[in-house]
């Protein structure tokens, strides 16, 4: 559900390997990069797992996207599947396909 007053924006993030899924699917994750306003590291980014299945464990990207909330469930970050995204800096880690 939509958080009013709420725009989209370019937000860093990266993929990271959780060290407990909390309910969530998928052994790599996405998060926002620390130092952002607005967007603590702590959020889940719902995006295109292409982020998470193509591109080694540790990458940075660039995305479109904005804060939203799940009725009763928390706020997480959301960019749609389909948009584009640019990789920053390619990880170190696996290459994890889902």
């Amino acid at each position: 559900m939509a958080i009013k007053g709420e725009t989209y924006s370019l937000i860093e993030v990266e993929s990271y390997i959780p060290d407990k899924r909390s309910g969530r699917y998928g052994e790599v994750h996405i998060r926002p990069v620390p130092g952002q306003a607005g967007f603590d590291p702590s959020l889940h980014v719902q995006c295109s797992k292409d982020l998470s299945t193509e591109h080694p464990v540790g990458t940075r990207f660039l995305i479109k996207g904005k804060l939203n909330d799940l009725k009763g469930g928390g706020k997480f970050i959301y960019s749609s599947y389909q948009w584009t995204y640019e990789v920053i800096s390619m990880g170190k880690g696996p290459i994890i396909k889902g």
